[in-house]
């Protein structure tokens, strides 16, 4: 028998969620959009304004109805504001399309186009800077046997979804030990988890849980190569689980890149101090806050804020949310929680600190693709109104009729939206 449970149908699946962020998107207008949008109105007014000018102008000057009328038409066609309502949005439309193909889901427009002033990323190390993959690396029993040690912390874990508790479930399952009944499940907030397993009560703690309760804390072989995960029964700790995870393979060359283009890098992780020093100096991290409680990631946040940065926090979890909205851009890994995605302005769909990167950079290119088609469509007004009021006429008996300058008109906006389909994704 087959029993299926249906957690998402239609407007659920992750196909349809990525249309929707993909539309939502295209809908949202930044900040330089906006910009666009008024400078598009004005030029709407300074065409008529500038049209009206004209025929007086003409009919004062020439008497001549007809050329004045000519004049005031040519004016108002070389100067429809198609060019400069068009420069924004056609990047907008290249830049989320092309996003999305390269699995970049951008949320806020805004956050994306200021990708370009980022000056420090801060990366959550579980999961993103690591594989989030823990395996156990040693157990160290002070009280009985590492197999009685394994078997009640496997019997608590499993009630637990922590990348750490993961870790010990298949490792008991690896050894053929059988799990023990559990009641009184609860998880204590950035410190471990708590039960009564058999009759006992058993808590799993991390080192500084114990150093905060007033425990001795032994130390323990391996400690500086993994996390580590203390079983305490009773009010006594009975040993101790050490748990390494990789790194991935990505995040030395992201970190690289990154500081080539003078970003500094941080790590934010929860872990003790010697697993959190030891990451961030085989990756060479310019920073790292270690053995940080899920509430105080974002006060961290707020600290290089108020130093002046401008600050990109990348996580993928339930605790990572508070501080990737605190950040000035918030990156979410895509395999992380629909918690996370929800709260950052930017999806990384695949799992490589390395897109994060790639996001700046297209960020950055972004930018000057809208820069460059509202410099463009400005200056082509600036000259195009001019001589589609004949002010050669007297020098040089140059006119502009209404065909050419709906021509001129029509190859403004050729060139802004050949312009925007030369942006690309760098990789």
């Amino acid at each position: 028998m087959l029993t299926v449970r249906i957690t998402g149908t239609g407007e659920d699946s992750y196909l349809q969620k990525v249309i929707h962020l993909v539309e939502e998107a295209q809908r949202t207008k930044s900040k330089t959009q906006r910009l666009a949008d008024r400078a598009a109105q004005w030029l709407t007014f300074i065409a008529i304004g500038a049209g009206s000018l004209t025929f007086v102008l003409w009919m004062v000057f020439t008497g001549d109805l007809a050329a004045a009328i000519e004049r005031m038409v040519t004016v108002m066609v070389i100067t429809c504001p198609h060019a400069l309502g068009l420069a924004v949005p056609l990047v907008v439309a290249v830049s989320t399309s092309l996003s999305a193909r390269n699995g970049l889901l951008i949320r806020n427009r805004t956050a994306f186009e200021n990708a370009r002033k980022i000056s420090t990323v801060v990366f959550d190390k579980t999961g993103t800077l690591t594989e989030g993959r823990f395996g156990v690396a040693g157990v160290a029993a002070f009280v009985g046997s590492e197999e009685e040690l394994l078997t009640l912390a496997a019997s608590l874990e499993r009630n637990s979804e922590h990348p750490v508790a993961r870790g010990i479930v298949e490792e008991a399952e690896k050894r053929g030990l059988a799990p023990l009944p559990v009641e009184d499940f609860y998880v204590r907030k950035g410190e471990g988890v708590e039960g009564v397993v058999n009759g006992r009560r058993i808590a799993l703690l991390s080192r500084r849980a114990l150093e905060e309760g007033g425990y001795t804390v032994p130390e323990t072989e391996g400690s500086h190569i993994g996390t580590l995960v203390y079983v305490v029964e009773e009010g006594k700790v009975r040993g101790a689980i050490v748990l390494a995870d990789r790194i991935r393979s990505e995040s030395r060359e992201a970190v690289r890149t990154l500081q080539k283009k003078g970003i500094r890098c941080w790590m934010l992780t929860g872990d003790n101090r010697k697993v959190a020093e030891a990451v961030a100096k085989e990756l060479g991290l310019d920073g790292v806050f270690a053995e940080v409680l899920p509430h105080e990631k974002q006060e961290k946040v707020k600290e290089l804020q108020a130093k002046g940065e401008f600050v990109a926090m990348t996580g993928d979890g339930i605790n990572d949310a508070p501080a990737l909205a605190q950040a000035d851009v918030g990156i979410a890994i895509g395999s992380g929680t629909d918690i996370a995605a929800e709260t950052a302005d930017i999806i990384l769909v695949h799992d490589s600190p390395a897109d994060v990167a790639a996001l700046i950079d297209f960020g950055r290119a972004t930018y000057r693709k809208m820069v460059q088609n509202l410099l463009w469509a400005t200056g082509y007004n600036v000259v195009a109104i001019p001589l589609a009021a004949g002010v050669l006429y007297p020098l040089t008996g140059l006119l502009l009729s209404p065909a050419v300058g709906a021509a001129l008109m029509s190859l403004s906006t050729v060139i802004v939206a050949v312009n925007a389909s030369f942006l690309r994704v760098r990789r």
